[in-house]
């Protein structure tokens, strides 16, 4: 297996806190998640998060007008400003240099606008003012400062091409700041007038604004979760509503103003609304509260999690987006399960009930057709409860343990299932022996998790002193074991006295060898440092005689003052009195491809909204350089040189040797329709592998559907007998192929469907008016079928493929 596994795309977090920014386009919207950016494409509704993180939690981001360069500014509390230029040079590493370093107000900086010119620039603050400098040295303008309001200031704005500027505040107050000069004369801003969005007195403070200098509408949103869409300077209402019961922390608006965003750090919330049409263009949330489990469907397309918060949410491997969520559950979902077919979801929680979902109907049900058993175990009564699925009769209740049942798995290629218990002990029990104890296994522990090897042949467990321990199903022997609790990577927390040599609990997952019992590689959760225990060692800066700095409690109010956290809270700090968030890794799982594993990260912190999200770890190759049998004669030059003299399988041999993604697609681009037959004759059986492999990943993503398949049903055919032999080492890249065929039919399925039936509608409402046609023109429903179907070879390609592929699973 290869361990060049990198970051691929975050699920589960749309939203943390900062500030939204659309593309330049307008058609996605950017967001800050931790110390992340993602990126929400909202036509083609997918969303990837860039490989690139911070050290701190971002706080405000910042795209340039051509949107090809991005500014982050992680967590820090200054009050100062420095003005930056940058002397552009192509071809050239360009720094900024630092031009001005600006002084005015005495608290933290909320919001920032800048003149159309870049003149000047206005800096709002949490001291009730707005600031003006000028971003060059200009004879009458050094600094001027706009008062006026009673409460933090939320946002300030400029108007187009003009000096004239709005100032908002949280109290829910509009100051309109009027300048009788234009630009060029630099006369500033007088006291106009004031408008108040809070004239009943609700004490309904205003958390964030945006302004639209286009059309003049000003988007103010409050902390009961509604926005309001004004025109200036009049101060007309256009539109009120009420999206969320959370307080709206950042508001954004695309380029031509049509699309409104927004971002409620209190449940996660990441919306775009356009309000014209009075609808949502995306509308996305995490798990409120902590994710506890996941699981891959059986063809790698859907991942299923389960949450603190009862939720039990459906993803798209594909969009990075969830498109369900069943609600049904009234306390935590503690394990989660995909069914053998992929169409259903079992869940456990702990209100005592396990619920199937249809992926179908999407709905909550209690029995199906198949004939499935479900398992679940209990943490009160030490007991496992079997259900059929088909009746939904309990059938068995299973006894033995002596502690809570902590993890369950079904042998893949027996009737026995492995259970593991606090009590130091692992059970398997025979299905079609009265379900009768098979075996018991002892272990040095308590018990946490459990899983079969694919062969079912052999049995891991992990214990609760950091052993992995394996073991002979058959036999009942153990094979070897595993110390990991020397390979954490600890760190020291900042209120804590001990070492993190002394600490149990670490920041990384590892890839370990099982022959060998050796760690391959570890992979890091987060390098974010605005969480605890991210360092090994303390920051000495922060020491003081009297102790820690970090032992002050700041509160963790979110601009409405401190907010002091209780003592023996449940979710808390127990009884210290400051807190920083952890990372922890709460569940694993690898895609049935084996070429991305994925993992839940959570914060144990007193917010509710503490989850990481789904971290998803790929060996996508273009993210790294890995060659294959590579000599000095192969080079991008002799692999081009090969295609004009067009040796098409001498130039795909050459280019999979230098395993370089894009040539490699310049090359099967080129090879010609007619000759894709003859060059999949000839390959050898080590390069047939790595093109059907090629070709999976490809096939998912590419806009040449009909050409790729041709390349996947010709290696399926004449290679077909020799693939099979091997099927154990092709099975992930067969799964998905498969995978990516089924993608693109239910795509094309739906649009087919679509213009069928339009296509009927018309005819029959032709027939409604009247409208004669002849025999040879009109087709009926089943001559229309026939046709559509004969002439759309890509479905035909897709369901002969799809057909292929399901035999050989």
């Amino acid at each position: 297996m290869k361990f060049a596994c990198k970051f691929s795309n975050l699920l589960g977090t749309f939203y943390r806190h900062g500030n939204l920014c659309f593309s330049k386009d307008g058609n996605s919207v950017i967001s800050p998640v931790g110390n992340r950016i993602s990126v929400f494409d909202l036509k083609n509704n997918k969303s990837e998060t860039l490989p690139v993180s911070t050290t701190k939690n971002i706080s405000c981001l910042g795209i340039s007008p051509d949107g090809n360069l991005a500014i982050l500014i992680d967590e820090g509390m200054e009050n100062t400003y420095y003005l930056y230029n940058m002397i552009l040079c192509m071809n050239k590493f360009n720094a900024f240099a630092l031009d001005k370093s600006y002084y005015g107000p005495f608290d933290e900086t909320t919001c920032i606008d800048w003149t159309d010119d870049s003149k000047c620039f206005a800096v709002g603050s949490k001291d009730m003012t707005t600031w003006i400098f000028g971003a060059e040295r200009w004879a009458n303008l050094i600094y001027y400062s706009l008062g006026g309001h009673k409460d933090i200031i939320v946002g300030c704005f400029f108007e187009k091409d003009s000096l004239d500027m709005y100032t908002v505040s949280q109290e829910g107050t509009l100051c309109v700041w009027e300048s009788d000069t234009e630009l060029e004369g630099l006369q500033y801003a007088v006291f106009y007038c004031r408008h108040y969005f809070n004239k009943a007195g609700d004490f309904n403070k205003l958390t964030a604004a945006a302004f639209h200098k286009k059309t003049h509408i000003l988007v103010t949103g409050f902390a009961s979760g509604a926005f309001h869409l004004h025109e200036l300077p009049e101060f007309d209402l256009i539109h009120s509503l009420s999206i969320s019961d959370q307080r709206i922390s950042t508001i954004a608006m695309n380029p031509t103003g049509d699309w409104i965003g927004f971002g409620c750090s209190g449940l996660g919330q990441l919306l775009v609304w356009e309000w014209q049409s009075e609808s949502y263009v995306f509308k996305q949330q995490g798990h409120f509260t902590n994710m506890n489990s996941l699981a891959y469907s059986p063809d790698g397309q859907y991942l299923v999690t389960g949450g603190d918060d009862g939720k039990v949410k459906v993803w798209n491997t594909n969009s990075g987006l969830c498109f369900v969520a069943f609600t049904e559950h009234s306390s935590s979902v503690t394990n989660v399960a995909f069914t053998s077919s992929g169409l259903v979801v079992v869940s456990a929680s702990l209100d005592g009930t396990v619920r199937a979902f249809d992926l179908h109907r999407y709905r909550n049900f209690r029995t199906m057709t198949s004939g499935e058993l479900v398992c679940a175990g209990s943490q009160d009564s030490f007991e496992i409860f079997l259900w059929s699925m088909q009746t939904g009769r309990l059938l068995e209740v299973l006894s033995g343990h002596e502690g809570p049942v902590s993890n369950l798995c079904f042998s893949p290629v027996q009737s026995v299932l492995a259970s593991v218990s606090w009590d130091k002990t692992v059970r398997l029990w025979d299905m079609l022996d009265s379900w009768q104890t098979k075996e018991t296994l002892r272990l040095t522990s308590d018990g946490l998790a459990v899983t079969y090897r694919p062969d079912g042949q052999e049995l891991a467990v992990a214990s609760l002193d950091g052993e992995i321990t394996f073991w002979n199903p058959q036999t009942g022997g153990q094979t070897g074991s595993i110390s990991g609790r020397h390979d954490l990577q600890m760190g020291r927390k900042e209120t804590v006295k001990i070492t993190a040599k002394q600490s149990a609990k670490g920041k990384t997952s590892g890839i370990y060898n099982i022959k060998e019992h050796v760690l391959m590689k570890k992979f890091e959760i987060s390098c974010n440092l605005s969480l605890d225990a991210m360092e090994e060692f303390l920051d000495r800066r922060k020491m003081t005689e009297f102790g820690s700095l970090s032992l002050v409690d700041e509160g963790i109010g979110d601009g409405d003052g401190v907010e002091l956290s209780l003592p023996g809270v449940k979710r808390g700090d127990m009884s210290s009195r400051r807190y920083k968030p952890e990372i922890r890794v709460s569940s694993l799982c690898f895609s049935p491809t084996g070429r991305v594993f994925v993992f839940t990260a959570q914060h144990t912190d007193r917010d509710f909204t503490s989850t990481e999200g789904l971290l998803i770890y790929s060996l996508d190759a273009s993210l790294v350089f890995d060659p294959y049998d590579l000599d000095m004669d192969v080079t991008p030059a002799s692999i081009r040189q090969q295609m004009k003299k067009k040796e098409w399988a001498s130039a795909i041999l050459l280019s999979f040797r230098l395993n370089e993604m894009p040539l490699i697609r310049e090359v099967l681009e080129a090879v010609p329709y007619d000759q894709i037959t003859v060059v999949c004759s000839s390959l050898p059986d080590v390069y047939v592998d790595k093109l059907l492999n090629f070709v999976a990943s490809t096939l998912e993503k590419s806009n040449h559907l009909q050409f790729y398949l041709s390349w996947a049903q010709c290696l399926l055919t004449l290679h077909g007998q020799k693939l099979k032999n091997r099927s154990g080492a092709v099975l992930p890249t067969v799964q998905q192929l498969l995978k990516s065929i089924q993608r693109h039919s239910d795509d094309l399925s739906k649009l087919c469907d679509w213009n069928i039936y339009n296509i009927r509608y018309a005819a029959a409402l032709s027939k409604q008016r009247g409208v004669k046609r002849t025999a040879a023109e009109s087709l009926s429903d089943e001559e229309e079928e026939v046709a559509m179907d004969s002439g759309d070879t890509e479905l035909f390609s897709l369901s002969s493929a799809g057909s292929m592929l399901n035999s050989w699973i």
